[in-house]
């Protein structure tokens, strides 16, 4: 295959993104962008491109290869069943549905297809998170004990003027950034089966959460806590820490993980790691072997739209799949759940309510 063609369905702020890196791109070809603002024109003369006017005038285009989703969330799931039906590999952005009932559709739906979905989880793309997942994949730190996590950030004023839609339920940063976390906690420590959650409107008395504590059950007996807020003043989240979104500020000396096993720790994304030298004489009278993992750093955007070209072109499975993407919701779900209720949430069982009431309201 030549140089795959790839559309871009949503010009807002992750999509003009997504269009800017294609464009840039030694690996694919921006064939067109899709959006019915005609503000839209100009981003599209910019970038030399067709600006289509809807998803229908995109799926009679017969010189695509893909198409990247980046539309608001309830349109996700429809325009991907349509990619599976018009067989166009498609890159959905998270979250991958706007609610779990309708995720479960999609996922059922992409399942029975041979057309692959991606979902644009990109911190599964990240060298640093690749490479503590290695880490601890080897054994290094002995069995998993536990996980301590933050995202700690202050969303500015007119972050809330320009959408009003933030300060009311389904605004506040447990759906909007926490399923990033979610992802990350899985992919370096395995399955969340129980969730527990306290959640405050103190400092701008919003109808929605700004700070939320959680506490996490892992299937393999690890136990994690995490603190969310966007009215923190402080620089420990992801994108202050790890140096991949060049747009933030970010402090070297500050990690936002730190994960615990029984033979040692490790800090991200730092990668520091403390190890008892001799496995036989663990205690905390024993001094730690201290090191670090030497970091690689790479624009997760890029690693994704490169993956996602290999994933066109037949050479690799998405590494985020939609049965992925859709487990990243349930937790978050069940993060509001436990915050709302004041109890331990199951997870499977807060899924199968979910399908539960589905059917029933059918």
């Amino acid at each position: 295959m030549e140089k795959p063609r790839i559309a871009v369905v949503g010009a807002g702020l992750i999509g003009k993104t997504h269009a800017s890196l294609i464009s840039e791109s030694e690996e694919c070809v921006l064939a067109a962008i899709v959006d019915p603002r005609d503000a839209t024109d100009e981003l599209a003369k910019t970038l030399g491109v067709p600006r289509l006017k809807d998803f229908d005038a995109l799926l009679l285009k017969d010189d695509l290869d893909g198409v990247i989703i980046a539309t608001p969330n309830h349109f996700h799931v429809e325009q991907g069943i349509r990619c599976l039906k018009a067989n166009l590999p498609a890159l959905i952005e998270k979250p991958v549905a706007h609610n779990y009932a309708e995720g479960e559709r999609l996922r059922a739906a992409a399942e029975t297809s041979t057309t692959p979905l991606l979902v644009g989880h990109h911190r599964m793309h990240s060298p640093i998170m690749g490479s503590a997942r290695e880490f601890i994949d080897s054994g290094a730190l002995g069995k998993l004990v536990s996980i301590s996590g933050s995202a700690l950030f202050l969303k500015p004023d007119d972050y809330f003027v320009a959408g009003e839609w933030r300060t009311r339920p389904g605004g506040g940063p447990i759906l909007i950034n926490m399923i990033h976390e979610i992802g990350n906690l899985r992919y370096l420590c395995g399955e969340i089966v129980a969730v527990q959650a306290i959640s405050s409107h103190a400092q701008r008395g919003y109808a929605v959460e700004d700070t939320v504590g959680m506490v996490f059950s892992f299937a393999n007996g690890a136990i994690g806590t995490f603190v969310l807020s966007d009215t923190a003043g402080s620089a420990r989240s992801w994108e202050q820490t790890s140096q991949e979104d060049r747009r933030y500020p970010s402090y070297s000396d500050e990690d936002c993980y730190h994960i615990a096993g029984t033979d040692g720790s490790i800090s991200l994304p730092t990668m520091r790691v403390k190890r008892y030298p001799n496995q036989d004489e663990r205690s905390w009278w024993k001094p730690f072997k201290c090191s670090s993992i030497e970091i690689n750093r790479e624009d997760p955007l890029k690693a994704q739209l490169s993956h996602f070209c290999q994933v066109i072109q037949g050479n690799l499975k998405p590494r985020v799949s939609v049965h992925d993407a859709l487990q990243n919701l349930l937790i978050t779900d069940a993060i509001v759940e436990a915050a709302s209720c004041g109890r331990t949430v199951d997870i499977k069982q807060f899924r199968k309510h979910l399908l539960d009431n589905t059917m029933n309201s059918a």
